[in-house]
This record gives C-alpha cells, sequence and structure tokens, in this order.
C-alpha cells in the first residue's frame, strides 16, 4: 500500500469473506434491539434496570448506552466503520459482565438474586460472551466483502489506481 493510505482508509479496509456478514447480522441485530429496548422497557431494561444494577446517574447512563447500542447495531448492520461501531460496544459488554454478571459468581448480583457461583455467571453471561466476541472478531477482520466498508474500500483502490 502507499504511503498515503490514510487512518480512515485503514479502519474501512477489509479483506473478509462475505461470510463475515453472519456475524454482523447476529451482532447488529442483537445491539440494535437491546437498545431500542432500553427505551420502550425502561423500568426492566433501561435506566430500572441500571439502577437495579448499581449504576450511578442510571436517568442519564440508560439512554446514553441505548443511543449507542442503537447507532452502532444499525453501523454494524450496514457494514459502516465496522470497526469504529464495535469499539464501543466490546467497552458495554466489558462493562455488562464486570458490573452485572461477576457478582453472581459470589452471589451478589442484585439483578439475579437467585444465582450464584460460577455455572450460573457462565449462564448468564453467555450473551453478553456472544456479543463480546462477535465484537472483537469485527474488530478484527472488518466488515467483510458485503459492505459499505468494502465498496468504500473499492471506490477509494478505484479512484487512486486513475
Amino acid at each position: 500500500m502507499s504511503d498515503n493510505r490514510t487512518w480512515r482508509a485503514r479502519l474501512i479496509a477489509t479483506s473478509a469473506p462475505a461470510a463475515v456478514i453472519w456475524i454482523r447480522v447476529y451482532v447488529g441485530v442483537v445491539f440494535l434491539t437491546e437498545g431500542i429496548l432500553k427505551f420502550t422497557r425502561p423500568d426492566t431494561l433501561g435506566a430500572g434496570r441500571f439502577d437495579k444494577a448499581g449504576i450511578p446517574a442510571p436517568g442519564f447512563f440508560a439512554p446514553v448506552d441505548g443511543v449507542f447500542e442503537i447507532v452502532c447495531g444499525a453501523l454494524i448492520l450496514a457494514g459502516l466503520v465496522t470497526r469504529l461501531a464495535v469499539v464501543p460496544m466490546i467497552v458495554d459488554m466489558v462493562g455488562a459482565l464486570l458490573i452485572t454478571k461477576l457478582p453472581i459468581v459470589w452471589g451478589d448480583a442484585p439483578l439475579f438474586a437467585r444465582e450464584s457461583g460460577f455455572g450460573d455467571f457462565l449462564h448468564e453471561a453467555r450473551l453478553d460472551f456472544a456479543q463480546l466476541c462477535g465484537s472483537v472478531f469485527l474488530l478484527l477482520v472488518g466488515a467483510g466483502s458485503w459492505s459499505v466498508d468494502a465498496r468504500l474500500t473499492a471506490t477509494a483502490r478505484s479512484a487512486a489506481s486513475h
């Protein structure tokens, strides 16, 4: 590649196969849906859940998290700036695991009062782990050939060769 390759070009570059679309659809739909649910079910999945988990300023952080999940989920689905879109979602999943799921291990999880121990932690954290792994995968390989990122990369290459 030439020395003129910008950070933006590296951000959207992808040589991953078209099959990556399956990971993008799964990860994107789950984030998009969860973000919407933070607004449509605020008592159980939005500010109420954040409050019960002990997250400070739940009325602020739940909607902010919801907006990030909606925007990033839509970007991941489209395959547009995918690597950038998954970074806040990785932070989101690490936070969810540490704040709401890890306390299950020692039986001190307000959201999961009846669960305790490592087995219950693994059970309750399975979606968070799947989302985290899918997001890290997309960070590493990019959006794949069936994405807006791939089209933008091809357009940039074509313009650079002329």
